[in-house]
């Protein structure tokens, strides 16, 4: 999941709590080409309907992740977000190393304890010529509360506000619900803007259909064609800079052999989520270069700690535990302790991602420095006894199969290293949007997610803030991991506005104590990278996301 959004702005501008960010690169292997022509037959029989012809100025984009819904608002998924990005835009963006930079807002500026004033950019138009103002802000932050079904809610961005006044066209000023809030950058930056009269659409075939995409981004809205083609084209009228291509095409190819061949066929110009075996092959070949740098997803395992009876965990016969082991920290220590993270990066993601101690990657601020648990299968299997489990039990794992670098092989590797401790593995993997929706209903005990966030005190106030629809805490605690200490340690990070180095220490406290209770299992952080055809150019974002608008021509 990730939740940002990213944009070019004039650097002019002064912004508040920009985050640092550093840009590590990892080693990449070799492979065989042997798979990728295998790919290619497989991307030729998935495609259900003819791609659309390229022309001299499309840009051809081959994406690893299915994109479910064009409504902005919808679900809080990075494939999501990105495409909308392309049509609606946020007040605050993002540059390419995670740090705030303005966008529809020039600036955002605290008037007191409980009031912050929003200047927007003057002179932006919708797609429909009309003018953007303060009320199409007002009426975007105000619809996500009203998406009641949304799979992947955005409350957590706007529950902090109170109130929201529109004093003049170009001002916005927000009433929040606790003083000194710390965070607005990040909320303002995760949520997209529409017009008014958009706002109050809740149908979503209306933007599937095109019929209310309007924004006032780089690009319209062309087409989609679920589960295989995204169109956009061109804005003439963009107020900033105008993207190098006429259209883009997103191809949705979710098999990674099957990438890189409509890569090497030609068939795309540029392919995310780049399988790690071809890297080193496609670095080797003149025709293309490949783009990375660490990104700021963190792949990690959830666990049932609420119910007393979770599914999908068993004796060693199959039949009902009658409890619930990962309740118990010392159960949950022992699965940390189970999994060998050198070996997972070093040989099921062949070099291309480093291993995880946090709720975010190295780079990101409020990491708190710590390094991820050690390897010890005999002190893992001494917690289990001590938990009062020494022969184990049983237990099914559940994870994606076509959303996160290599992540069914991750799933494999994971299920075998629990059951070496003693804890009797089963996987069960499945497409990402069948499993998003099973996930959040509650259906699995122990479950894969990955999650970006430029903030350490963000990503947990999503992951492992006890859940409340007040506070917009725990839209993402699959676990229901609750602990109200924890909880306090966020809000008191998300509140600290008396100067940068000392919100960063509360977020590392807050991520460091999350740790020690083992309240997620973190597993690596990925690598992000595109491979393209020579004459395109793209730098790599930390976010992970494809944007037409910054490819360039060589």
């Amino acid at each position: 999941m990730t939740t940002r959004r990213t944009q070019p702005a004039p650097s002019r501008h002064a912004t508040h709590a920009a985050l640092p960010a550093r840009s590590p690169s990892r080693r990449t292997l070799l492979r065989t080409g042997a798979s990728a022509a295998l790919g290619l037959a497989a991307w030729t029989a998935l495609t259900l309907v003819p791609a659309t012809a390229a022309r001299a100025e499309d840009l051809r984009i081959g994406l690893s992740a299915d994109v479910t819904s064009m409504d902005p608002h919808w679900n809080n998924a990075g494939p999501n977000n990105a495409i909308a990005l392309h049509v609606f835009e946020s007040l605050v963006f993002m540059d390419k190393n995670a740090r705030y930079i303005p966008g529809l807002a020039l600036s955002w500026t605290p008037v007191n304890a409980t009031t912050w004033e929003v200047k927007l950019r003057p002179n932006v138009k919708w797609h429909d010529g009309t003018p953007f103002t303060s009320e199409d802000v007002k009426a975007s932050l105000e619809r996500p509360e009203k998406l009641t079904n949304a799979p992947g809610s955005f409350t957590s961005y706007t529950k902090p506000i109170a109130r929201i006044d529109t004093p003049d066209p170009l001002t916005v000023r927000l009433t929040m619900n606790v003083q000194n809030y710390a965070n607005l950058a990040n909320d303002l930056n995760s949520i997209p803007i529409m017009p008014k009269k958009v706002a109050s659409t809740l149908a979503q075939n209306d933007f599937d259909s095109g019929k209310v995409m309007i924004g006032t981004g780089p690009y319209k809205f062309v087409r989609f064609a679920r589960g295989q083609e995204i169109v956009m084209e061109r804005n003439p009228d963009y107020w900033g800079p105008k993207p190098a291509w006429d259209r883009a095409v997103f191809r949705i190819i979710t098999d990674s052999g099957a990438r890189t061949a409509a890569l090497l066929a030609g068939d795309v110009d540029v392919i995310e989520g780049v399988p790690s075996a071809d890297v080193a092959k496609l670095k080797q070949n003149p025709k293309f270069r490949i783009e990375q740098q660490v990104s700021w997803r963190t792949i990690f395992w959830q666990m049932d700690q609420s119910r007393d009876n979770p599914p999908f965990v068993t004796d060693k016969a199959g039949k009902p535990l009658g409890k619930n082991p990962f309740k118990d920290a010392r159960v949950r220590a022992a699965i940390s302790h189970s999994l060998n993270r050198d070996a997972i990066v070093s040989r099921i993601m062949e070099g291309l991602a480093v291993p995880a101690s946090s709720i975010v990657s190295p780079q990101i601020f409020g990491h708190p420095g710590t390094k991820p648990d050690a390897y010890d299968a005999a002190r893992a299997k001494k917690l289990l006894a001590e938990a009062g489990y020494p022969d184990g039990f049983g237990l099914t794992l559940h994870a994606t199969n076509n959303r996160y670098l290599n992540d069914a092989a991750v799933a494999q590797a994971t299920a075998s290293m629990l059951t070496r401790i003693g804890i009797q593995t089963k996987v069960e993997t499945m497409p990402v949007a069948t499993y998003f929706t099973r996930a959040r209903q509650g259906e699995f005990a122990f479950q894969m997610l990955g999650w970006g966030s430029a903030a350490s005190d963000v990503a947990l106030r999503s992951i492992t803030g006890t859940p409340n629809p007040k506070t917009g805490y725990g839209t993402w605690n699959w676990g229901k991991f609750s602990n109200p200490k924890l909880d306090q340690m966020i809000e008191t990070s998300l509140t600290t506005v008396s100067s940068l180095k000392a919100r960063e220490d509360a977020a590392k406290a807050a991520a460091k104590f999350a740790l020690e209770q083992h309240a997620i299992i973190p597993s690596h952080s990925q690598l992000a990278m595109w491979a393209m055809r020579k004459g395109v150019r793209y730098e790599a974002r930390t976010d992970e996301w494809s944007l037409a608008q910054f490819f360039t021509k060589e």
